[in-house]
This record gives C-alpha cells, structure tokens and sequence, in this order.
C-alpha cells in the first residue's frame, strides 16, 4: 500500500478553504498513486484554539456536509479536526474509506496545554484495517507517551498514523527523534503529518514523513511549503 502525509499552511477558522486545500493535497497523492493520504493535526481550523472555543460553527460532525469533498477524493482520507461531543468538543480524526464511508474516528488522549481548557480528552484507541494491515491512530501530544505506541505494537498494528503539529524551535528536535523513535521501537511503519507555516502560537516546521520498520527515513517533505511525500508500506 503507498501512503501520502500531507502538510500545508490552513486559513485560520475557515473550514471551507481548508477542505479545498486538503482535497487538492489528495488529488496530488492519487496522482503519485498513494491509497492513503493523512493530514495534519486541527487541519479543517487550523491551530487556532480561541477561534474553537467562541465559534460553534468550526465544530464538525463525521457527517458533516461541509466535508462531502474530502469523502470523495477516491483515497481512504485520515483528517483531523475539531468534532463535537456529548461532554465538548474533541481534537478528533475521522478515518473515510475510498469510497466515503465512515472507517472509524478517534479522539486525542494526551491533551497539550492549553487544549486541555478548550477540548475533552479521548478514551479509547484508535484502529482500523485496510488492505491486509492494522493501523494505529494518534495525534500529535499522544506520541510522546510509550504506553500509547506500546498498545499499538502489542495489539499488532503495522502502520502507525501520527496528524501532528510541530513548530519551527523545539519542535523541530522533537519530531526529528520521536518519529524514528517509534518505528525503531515498535517495528511498525510511521506516517507523519504536519503543518508548514504560521498556525496559531506555532509556525509549523514542515517535514511530513514516512520512516519504515526500524526507523529509516523513506520519505521526507521540506520545511518550507504544503504539499504531500508518499511511500510504500507493508
């Protein structure tokens, strides 16, 4: 299977302009030949936490019509959003098959900060099978917890899938050691996905990548600009 990670630079609390530029990401990914396309943590909103807690409307439902394009790329679709909950909203990843059903949706753990005063925590874990591998689901914070990625490997999962952000001081050190980290640690394969330029407090360093089992780096997007890198995995 040929995955793509997505990175790009989002409209601050435009869903709308966001899908069109996540749908035009995909049909790039479909060109290289990608059957898997993961975009970065918040990328419907940006990272824009204020504008989520006073606006209701950036809030979307796995259903919501405002992602019918998304639904329709022709790839399995891993986007990350802000969606509702009973209990409030949750950083959440909605997982769409080729075809536009629903595969399954996943909500952030580990919440960073200041998200902790805008979003609920999730409690369950995030899975889903696709051509003959098991993938793992994790946003962002969730990746620097062991015991996270040591349930993935445990429950025998072949893909770990990471929608992140990560900006251009600290985090550039941290995602150059934990994603290598991860694939070495729990010979799994490693998509990241993350945003380029300024998105709320951050200015995303870029580097969307794929390492292979044991922590090669397959692929790697610059630091500079949106656009999707793709490999071939399983």
């Amino acid at each position: 299977m040929k995955i793509a990670a997505a990175q790009l630079t989002c409209v601050p609390g435009d869903v709308a302009a966001n899908v069109r530029q996540a749908v035009a990401l995909a049909a790039r990914a479909r060109v290289a030949g990608a059957d898997l396309v993961v975009f970065p943590e918040l990328t419907l909103t940006g990272y824009e936490l204020k504008l989520i807690a006073d606006d209701p409307g950036l809030l979307v439902d796995a259903d919501d019509a405002r992602l019918d394009a998304l639904r329709n790329t022709g790839l399995t679709t891993v986007i990350n959003c802000a969606a509702p909950t009973e209990h409030g909203p949750a950083i959440t990843t909605f997982v769409y098959s080729a075809t536009g059903e629903l595969l399954t949706g996943y909500r952030k753990q580990h919440l960073f900060e200041h998200e902790r005063e805008v979003f609920v925590s999730g409690a369950q874990d995030g899975r889903f099978e696709l051509g003959g591998l098991r993938f793992s689901l994790a946003t962002c914070f969730d990746n620097h917890f062991p015991e996270l990625i040591a349930r993935s490997a445990a429950d025998g999962c072949d893909v770990h899938l990471a929608s992140s952000l990560y900006g251009s001081t600290g985090g550039v050190q941290e995602r150059a050691t934990i994603y290598p980290a991860i694939a070495r640690d729990s010979n799994m394969s490693v998509v990241l996905a993350n945003h380029v330029g300024p998105t709320g407090p951050w200015i995303g360093c870029g580097g969307a990548a794929v390492w292979r089992p044991g922590g090669d780096l397959l692929v790697e997007a610059d630091s500079t600009s949106p656009g999707v890198v793709s490999a071939q995995v399983g």
